[in-house]
């Protein structure tokens, strides 16, 4: 609910998507939110229930192309699950109009325009907008979103990784020239779209390393660890898609600086951490499974150290369509509306 206890009117724009779907199935339920309008280019004058059978029954709109004033007419915030350079177009248009915006694209996400353009290839439609978007991590900008009319939702890569990072990086205690990250994904994480390589008979059975060395989420990992620290980053990263749907599993190790005793370093985790409602740390010998998380807004994390080498190793475990995605984009919207974070999202992983 608002201040005047009315609902909060919510828009999702790309609502056909997987991360739009995902919106849709959490903000059912979610007791301070009515969902007034969906747009989807591709289902236009459908009925959502027919164009997401699973949400037969349970939400009667119908979709309509993107009309920037009609949308802003029907809602109070409106999330963007839309494909990088259609969202900053749609914000551009959608801000002016008094809505508050929460982009699940990178458009917002990365502060330099130049650097959007070297990993994007395309000039950025809205540099002005860049400074003022809130990077929507709500561990680390919980009180930057509570003014914020502009929200950029964190990569699912980067949400893992930074999470896994941040207290070791600021604490100094590793060497931040020393980090190299390995992550797997689920097919989810490249959207729903035809595309030969995310196929059954391709994807099935099969782990492979892609763009290595130049993944997009890369420039957005090395930005925001070096903010954390006040100065110049570089990570190796290395993701790998992986036969399965939902998921991400990131490997971190960095090389120790300072205490090497895996019990001091988990305590450290969970002082960080330990009034943040949806990062769990794991106890002794407990590492993060993707299944462990699954469907939830949850992010576990599991530690050890090799002492033979200096190094620690962190391992993070998030639903990439969740925390890595959705349910993230919707903690963010409850802060920026001064609701509970936990709102909405106050669920189970789902398992087996």
């Amino acid at each position: 609910m608002d201040d005047t206890g009315q609902k909060i009117r919510v828009a999702v724009v790309g609502a056909s998507g997987y991360t739009g779907m995902e919106l849709l199935r959490l903000l059912i339920n979610h007791p301070a939110v009515e969902i007034t309008a969906l747009t989807s280019e591709s289902y236009a004058d459908s009925p959502i229930e027919e164009v997401l059978p699973s949400l037969f029954g349970m939400l009667k709109l119908t979709c309509k192309k993107f009309d920037p004033r009609e949308v802003a007419k029907h809602a109070d915030v409106v999330f963007l699950a839309v494909p990088h350079k259609t969202a900053m177009a749609a914000a551009v248009e959608l801000l002016p109009l008094g809505v508050k915006v929460i982009d699940l694209s990178a458009d917002f996400r990365l502060r330099d325009p130049a650097v959007y353009r070297q990993w994007y290839g395309a000039d950025h439609a809205a540099p002005e907008l860049l400074k003022e978007a809130v990077y929507a991590l709500p561990e680390f900008y919980r009180q930057q979103l509570t003014t914020a009319r502009l929200a950029a939702a964190p990569g699912c890569y980067p949400t893992a990784v930074l999470l896994g990072l941040f207290p070791l990086l600021k604490r100094e205690v590793v060497d931040p020239c020393s980090l190299v990250i390995d992550a797997i994904s689920g097919a989810s994480g490249a959207g729903r779209k035809l595309d030969l390589p995310l196929h059954f008979a391709e994807l099935e059975g099969n782990v492979k390393a892609y763009k290595v060395a130049c993944h997009r989420h890369m420039p957005e990992i090395e930005q925001e660890l070096s903010r954390c620290i006040g100065r110049d980053v570089m990570v190796t990263f290395t993701p790998h898609l992986v036969g399965t749907v939902r998921g991400i599993l990131a490997t971190i190790t960095a090389t120790l600086v300072t205490s090497k005793d895996v019990k001091e370093l988990r305590t450290l985790y969970q002082s960080w951490y330990q009034d943040e409602p949806f990062v769990r740390i794991l106890p002794d010998g407990r590492f993060p499974e993707t299944k462990q998380v699954r469907g939830s807004n949850f992010c576990d994390i599991g530690l050890a150290v090799d002492a033979r080498t200096r190094r620690v190793i962190v391992v993070v475990a998030i639903d990439n369509l969740v925390k890595g995605a959705s349910g993230q984009a919707i903690q963010a919207m409850n802060v920026m509306m001064g609701l509970d974070e936990r709102t909405g999202l106050r669920l189970p992983p789902l398992f087996p």
